[in-house]
């Protein structure tokens, strides 16, 4: 099984459980100020497994699918099966306890912030699948189709600017930095990538 599968399958399970049992999810979510004054770090990884419901797991669960297949299958390409998925494991989980971390840094004095999703870590899949394919079109928000590089520029704009305005109850500072930390991983792990990058999007712009 791919790690991309074994991790949809992963969250499907964990979510599952905890949509059956109010106390799982209370126990397991992110939540900055329990998290501080508790020492329940664990939280920090077991929320990126949980969801509110099933439109917001099925909708993750699609992102990451769609977009970790082809990351992980360039991963393997550039640094062997093996290594490749140990790689790209290690880009879902650091960027998503990243993102989470950048939450709890901003909100573990608010009691009443808490969140939930594998948001954080799929924002890295996705940027991560950006250095390799700048300009395949990508659905902004799952609505409006637009290549991947404007779609990207545009996503952590609106993430920026919603994460200061605390806009609705989306985690909108993970889905930033998950994002960002996913494109910077994927460069750390072969520099080439960026300049591989930079020629992709001269090739797109030239046309």
């Amino acid at each position: 099984m791919s790690v991309t599968l074994l991790l949809v399958a992963i969250n499907i399970i964990i979510s599952w459980q905890a949509f059956q049992r109010p106390d799982m999810m209370e126990k397991l979510k992110h939540w900055p100020y329990i998290e501080k004054r508790g020492s329940e770090y664990i939280r920090l990884l077991s929320g990126m497994f949980l969801h509110g419901d099933y439109i917001h797991l099925a909708l993750n669960m699609y992102a990451l699918y769609s977009f970790g297949t082809l990351v992980e299958n360039q991963f393997m390409s550039l640094f062997g099966s093996a290594a490749g998925s140990v790689f790209y494991l290690l880009l879902y989980l650091l960027a998503g306890l990243f993102a989470n971390l950048m939450t709890y840094h901003k909100h573990q004095d608010h009691a009443t912030f808490a969140s939930v999703g594998a948001s954080g870590a799929v924002s890295g899949v996705m940027f991560s699948f950006v250095i390799f394919y700048p300009w395949v079109k990508l659905l902004l928000f799952y609505v409006i189709p637009i290549p991947g590089i404007i779609a990207s520029i545009l996503f952590l704009l609106y993430s920026s600017y919603a994460a200061r305005k605390g806009h609705g109850f989306i985690d909108h500072t993970a889905h930033f930095w998950g994002a960002v930390f996913g494109f910077i991983f994927t460069i750390l792990l072969k520099p080439a990538l960026f300049q591989y990058f930079i020629q992709q999007i001269s090739n797109g712009i030239s046309f």
